[in-house]
């Protein structure tokens, strides 16, 4: 390992020392919102402080995880989990009034972390890169479709255009633990093993 020089390597070396710097600005930041009584404009910087560096630091951990996957040395932690739970917990970070789930989910045996962001990262970027307002995602066992995938949005959530990167680091999360994403009629299917 000492002697890997390949860029993977250097973009985790790189997410490695980002994180320190990271961690005091946030670290700083929380504790001005919490021991001090800030007037506004002050008050809403320091919100918008945290609340970028947390941002920073989870695409920090999107980066990272890419980089150990196209070096080799991922080694994703499996537990159980039910697909459905993925689907809902996208619906809870982007809002349940953009994101209207059914279905059934099944038992799987997965990286639940990187599952669980990149299932949200998906349907993310389905509304985003898609320009919607909200979509439906039906959960069918071990498969999970998002509707509403246009023409131009394909690309971009199959990983194939790369200008999001929580869905680009998604597929191959996907491809690596040996599901798939594809896109059919206007639906992305996320199939997990």
């Amino acid at each position: 390992m000492q002697n890997d020089t390949s860029f993977a390597r250097l973009v985790s070396l790189a997410c490695h020392d980002v994180r320190t710097p990271l961690a005091t600005v946030h670290g700083f930041a929380t504790t001005l919102a919490r021991t001090s009584e800030l007037a506004p404009p002050a008050d809403r910087y320091v919100e918008m402080i945290e609340a970028a560096s947390r941002q920073i630091a989870e695409l920090l951990d999107e980066l990272s995880l890419a980089a150990r996957i196209e070096s080799g040395r991922y080694e994703p932690m499996l537990r159980e989990t039910d697909t459905l739970l993925f689907a809902q917990a996208a619906a809870e970070r982007l809002g349940a009034d953009r994101v209207h789930v059914s279905g059934e989910g099944a038992t799987v045996e997965t990286d639940i972390d990187a599952i669980d962001r990149g299932v949200s990262a998906l349907v993310q970027a389905t509304l985003r890169h898609g320009g919607l307002d909200e979509v439906a995602v039906a959960v069918r066992g071990k498969e999970i479709d998002v509707a509403g995938v246009t023409d131009s949005s394909a690309p971009v959530v199959l990983g194939q255009d790369l200008r999001d990167l929580g869905a680009a680091v998604a597929v191959r999360v996907v491809e690596r633990l040996g599901g798939a994403v594809s896109v059919s009629d206007s639906t992305l299917t996320i199939r997990l093993p």
